[in-house]
């Protein structure tokens, strides 16, 4: 019950795949993850979607100060997503494996 809300919510923008997470504390003390769990059965495939990661990341680098970056990063993560189907991971409809994914997004950032 204590993931209802957050798996649902998740579900409105794509699923888990994609949702960042934050836990910010008192004095600015942070920890910053992917809201999904560790996945056993996709292990070692090369079929797991790391967007949920990535913005975690992004988060994480705007937090510590790092905005412009982050914002490049999450740019890139997004146009990915945006571009069609040829770079996307299967839970978002796409055949990308998530090597060919994050290997796309990488080539935005060398733009």
């Amino acid at each position: 019950a204590e993931y209802m809300g957050s798996d649902l919510c998740a579900g409105l923008v794509g699923g888990l795949g994609i949702t960042p997470s934050a836990n910010i504390g008192a004095d600015g003390v942070a920890i910053f993850e992917a809201v999904h769990g560790t996945a056993p059965d996709i292990a070692g495939k090369d079929l797991a979607n790391p967007t949920a990661l990535l913005l975690s990341g992004t988060m994480m680098l705007k937090h510590l100060g790092y905005k412009d970056l982050g914002e490049r990063i999450e740019t890139a993560t997004f146009a990915t997503i945006a571009d069609g189907f040829k770079h996307r991971t299967k839970d978002l409809g796409g055949d990308a494996t998530c090597s060919e994914y994050t290997n796309e997004i990488c080539a935005r950032l060398k733009k």
